[in-house]
């Protein structure tokens, strides 16, 4: 069990995470989270160091409250083939859950703070950077497994791969429309990972 610094912590990012998302770095004021939270400035400061400290553990929070299902779904295959279908099919309704937050973390994040924030930006590539790792380690465990072809560039199909995600996501949160990110996830399964299978 948490501590009562712990619990507040979780209270406040929990109240603005969401906001942050949808409003920006700069377009988030004192006032938003005061309101959000009914604490005051030294309440919420008191628990972290300031501003950007608040916002790098919101964009991590946000990060972890979107993504964390895709690797509940991963675990459920043994097969590197299937687990890359598992990761276009939790895109695939991606959508409706990040629309509850304001929209896609990575990609909000990632555009509001290129010229704004240098430490916020910084921990966007460093996210962006681990969930490309994370497919080329999947294609990687595939080729060991003999469940795909070894004759393949492993780091250009899972960046490929992610750049076509973020592309849709891109879309349809541009679009309001999801059928963007279906047709990409159709497009990955069709013509990427059916490819490099055995």
């Amino acid at each position: 069990m948490g501590t009562k610094s712990d619990e507040t912590k979780l209270f406040i990012l929990e109240k603005v995470a969401p906001i942050f998302n949808s409003k920006g770095y700069v377009g988030t004021s004192l006032s938003d989270l005061t309101s959000a939270t009914g604490l005051t400035k030294g309440a919420i400061y008191c628990n972290f160091k300031n501003k950007e400290d608040l916002a790098v553990k919101a964009f991590k929070f946000n990060v972890k409250t979107v993504l964390a299902p895709i690797a509940l779904e991963m675990a459920k295959h043994e097969n590197t083939i299937d687990k890359l279908y598992a990761v276009t099919n939790f895109y695939r309704s991606y959508y409706p859950i990040a629309k509850e937050r304001g929209g896609c973390p990575i990609l909000n994040v990632g555009v509001d703070t290129n010229s704004v924030n240098s430490l916020l930006f910084k921990t966007v590539k460093e996210i962006s950077k681990k969930t490309m790792q994370s497919i080329e380690d999947i294609i990687r465990l595939g080729i060991s497994k003999k469940e795909i072809k070894s004759d393949i560039d492993v780091a250009e199909i899972a960046s490929n791969i992610y750049c076509m995600i973020e592309g849709g996501i891109f879309l349809s949160f541009m679009n309001k429309e999801p059928k963007y990110m279906d047709n990409i996830c159709n497009h990955i399964d069709q013509h990427v990972i059916a490819v490099i299978k055995k």
